[in-house]
Formats: C-alpha cells, sequence, structure tokens
C-alpha cells in the first residue's frame, strides 16, 4: 500500500502491534457502505467514469455476498479492514478498483465506518430499552396495587406499591434512551469527503455522499472530521449511565431474592444452582448484569485517556477506540437483553411484601401529616409528636397502628380513634396523590402515559 515510499517489509513486530483486521472487520458492512456511496458520487461527479463506477459496484456487492456467506479471505497482511476490501477487489476487478480510493483516505474511511457503527449501536441501545421499558410497565400494570416497603438508607420508609417502584425505572431507561437519541443526533453527520485531513481537491458532492448513508449533513471541518471521536465517547457514556441503572436494578433483584427478604421469585431459566450446595438458587442473571458496568465504565475511561493527549489531526492511537467501544456495546446489550427477560420473568411474593411493608414504623410519617392536617399543629411540632409515639411502640413492642388510643392521647389530647383510619399501609400508600406519588391511581396514569409514549 506504501511501497512506493518504503524499500523494506516491517518488522514483525511492527506487523503484529499494527493490524487491526481481527477486531475492525466488525465495520465491513459499514466500509462496503462507505465506499458504494463514494463511488456514486465520484461517477456523478465526473471524477470517475460511469464504465469504472458500475465495475466497482458490481465487485463491493460481490464482496459483501462473500461477507455474507463468511466465505470473505480476511487477511492480516492487508492489516485493516479498508485494504482487505480494496485488495479483494482487485483481486475481482483488476486495476480499476485503485480508482476507488480517489478523494479520499483512510482516515477519513475509519473516521466514517466507525461513526456508522456507534450511530447504529446507539439505535439497538434505545430500542432495546424500550422493550426492557415494555417488560416493567407490563409487571408494574399488574401490580399497581401490591404494597411493599419503600426504602432509604436500606431501611424500612413508607409504604409504597411494587407497581410505583418499578415505574422508577421506566423513569431512569426512557432518560436513558433518551440520551442515546441526542448522542446520535450528534454524531449524525458525514466525515467522508474530508480525506486525509485538509480536504479534497476533486470536485467532490459531500451533501451527496451524506445524503446516502443517511446523515443529516457532511462535517464542517476536515481536521475535525478525521480526527473526533467525542461520537464514541458520547455513546459510551450514555451506555456508562444505562448500565449504572441496569446495575442498581440488578442490585434490588439479588437482594428481594434472599430468603431474609423473600420478596421475589425468579425461574429456573434465569437462576443457577451450586456444585456442592443442591438448596442453592441463585440469581447469577442479575449478579452478572450488576458487575457488567464496570467493563463498560472502563471503555469508557480507557477511550477518554486514548484522546486526552492527541493533537489534531490522526494518529495511530485512534485504532485502539474499537475495542472498548465494541465490548462495551456486546456487554450493554447482552446485559438489556437479560434484564429484560428477568423482569418478565419474575413473581412479586404479594403477601410478603404486604406484611413488610407495615414493617418499622413506615406509617409514621402519615401520623405526623394527620396531626398537621386534622389538628392544626406545625410540622415541626407533629413531628416531635410522632417520635415519641414511634418510641413508646417501640418500648411496648407493637406497632404504630397497635398502639393504644390512651397512649397516643398522652402525647397529645387531640388525638382521636379516627387517627387509625390512616396507620396502615394500604391506607398510607393510596393518600400519597400528588402527580407522581404512589397512588394506584398516580402509578396507573404514569403508567397509561408510558405505554402512549413508547406507542
Amino acid at each position: 500500500m506504501w511501497g512506493g515510499r518504503f524499500s523494506a517489509s516491517p518488522n514483525a513486530l511492527m506487523q503484529a502491534i499494527n493490524v487491526s483486521i481481527s477486531f475492525d472487520k466488525r465495520l465491513a458492512a459499514q466500509d462496503i457502505a462507505g465506499s458504494q456511496a463514494h463511488a456514486a458520487m465520484l461517477a456523478k461527479t465526473g471524477v470517475i467514469s460511469s464504465g469504472d463506477a458500475a465495475e466497482i459496484q458490481r465487485g463491493l456487492s460481490e464482496i459483501a455476498a462473500e461477507m455474507e456467506a463468511g466465505t470473505f479471505p480476511f487477511r492480516d497482511e492487508f492489516e485493516d479492514i479498508h485494504m482487505n476490501v480494496e485488495a479483494r477487489l482487485r483481486e475481482l476487478i483488476g486495476p480499476v478498483a485503485g480508482r476507488l480510493h480517489t478523494a479520499r483516505s483512510r482516515n477519513d474511511q475509519v473516521a466514517l465506518d466507525f461513526r456508522l457503527w456507534v450511530r447504529e449501536a446507539c439505535d439497538r441501545s434505545a430500542a432495546q430499552l424500550e422493550a426492557l421499558q415494555g417488560a416493567l410497565i407490563a409487571k408494574a400494570e399488574a401490580h399497581a396495587d401490591t404494597l411493599m416497603p419503600g426504602f432509604t438508607h436500606l431501611q424500612p420508609a413508607q409504604p409504597v406499591t411494587f407497581g410505583h417502584h418499578l415505574m422508577a425505572y421506566v423513569e431512569m431507561f426512557g432518560r436513558d434512551a433518551s440520551r442515546f437519541r441526542d448522542a446520535r443526533a450528534r454524531m449524525n453527520e458525514c466525515p467522508l469527503g474530508a480525506a486525509a485531513l485538509a480536504g479534497s481537491p476533486f470536485p467532490i458532492d459531500r451533501e451527496m455522499t451524506a445524503r446516502a448513508l443517511g446523515f443529516d449533513r457532511p462535517t464542517a471541518n476536515s481536521l475535525d472530521s478525521v480526527s473526533a471521536r467525542d461520537f464514541a465517547l458520547e455513546g459510551l457514556s450514555a451506555a456508562s449511565i444505562a448500565a449504572t441503572h441496569l446495575s442498581r436494578l440488578a442490585e434490588e433483584i439479588v437482594i428481594w431474592m434472599t430468603p431474609q427478604f423473600g420478596f421475589i421469585k425468579l425461574s429456573d431459566a434465569f437462576t443457577t444452582g451450586s456444585s456442592i450446595m443442591p438448596q442453592k438458587k441463585n440469581p447469577d442473571a442479575a449478579e452478572l448484569i450488576r458487575a457488567k458496568v464496570g467493563r463498560i465504565l472502563g471503555s469508557l475511561t480507557s477511550l477518554t485517556v486514548v484522546m486526552k493527549g492527541l493533537p489534531l489531526a490522526y494518529s495511530k492511537d485512534m485504532q485502539e477506540d474499537k475495542v472498548p467501544t465494541f465490548e462495551a456495546f456486546d456487554a450493554l446489550e447482552l446485559s438489556l437483553l437479560a434484564m429484560t427477560g428477568m423482569v418478565a420473568d419474575l413473581e412479586p411474593n404479594v403477601e410478603r411484601m404486604a406484611a413488610a411493608a407495615g414493617a418499622g414504623f413506615s406509617t409514621a410519617t402519615d401520623l405526623a401529616d394527620w396531626l398537621v392536617r386534622e389538628l392544626d399543629l406545625p410540622f415541626r411540632d407533629a413531628h416531635h409528636v410522632t417520635g415519641a409515639a414511634v418510641k413508646r411502640a417501640e418500648q411496648l413492642g407493637v406497632d404504630l397502628s397497635d398502639l393504644p388510643l390512651a397512649e397516643l392521647q398522652a402525647l397529645n389530647q387531640g388525638i382521636g380513634e379516627d387517627v387509625f383510619k390512616v396507620l396502615t399501609p394500604a391506607a398510607s400508600s393510596a393518600s400519597r396523590v400528588s402527580y407522581g406519588g404512589t397512588a394506584p391511581d398516580q402509578v396507573r396514569s404514569q403508567i397509561k402515559r408510558w405505554k402512549d409514549t413508547l406507542r
């Protein structure tokens, strides 16, 4: 490829460190699509003849068929996907293949291929997140009234519903999907035609190739076109945040599966056993999802470190952009699919959740709110009275709802029998009617909103 300048072959170690076909062959479809668009543009602008363009297109179609059939001869000697395709094209159609590289460089070629791949990965991730949201919504709708404890600091706080809890993740994953869509919109500019770094002296039509490849426009600066990888960094950032949300849900599944909680059951489809302890049923899928965030966040860190000190324009360091990006999106895709399956599979233990919903004096805030509403106490005073009531209930070994009325009236004479109506978990949950609250009607309202949005 550069024999005119060099008189000797590279050292074997140079060849080993330089070759990238083992991983960048994943860009094959994108490389061929870019070449097809480029050849069509070169013919339209008269840079190459229509006959040569037709031969090039025929050869590229044959290469695409070989790749589809798994018979394409990938060879290390040609270093990367671009030169493998070009070398094979020459074998198929002869010297006219050399005209394809007119008015482009491997620099804008790889920038194009990688941008196309990341764009497709963002589209897949957004779609997979929406599928996960659908699974969560279906489960939430079935359990909009199912009581469970809400936690802060992993301590019982206030009763909520299982549907409300699941819908919190619908919101998170909705933001994740929007981040991928936002990233896609920003990266949807075509670098092809920037050539090595300075543009091309040929009368190319960059608008034409941009349109042909589904971009909104061509990139506006040739130096930036070949040296930017922030589109990948942004995709990896969105992936890292999504993986963090997956990890949080996975952690809850692990906790809920323990006998100490016993909130949910998973079938054999998403659990494994032990080689020595026959009683074990382990939520390994959730644990592995929880771990994937390390790989994905590591990929973001890896590419950030690669890019942080590079001068404009292209440097060979940027060959290290693909492996971490491929690995991160592979891990995210597997995690999203597995989590979607687990959510559909899991079944809550309704009775166990309901019993736990009232534990830990979880309706204490309802007592404080009642004192404010019914007796017009300032909230801080009501908070003090309620704290004293909890302390007394703890001393007597009873729940707040079982504390004798006389004990409550010893703290405030105005407390009447009707206070007990607000001290059950069901009453507590049903009372949270503010927008976005855990009241079942509010939960169903949010489910409808999301169904409409995703539809």
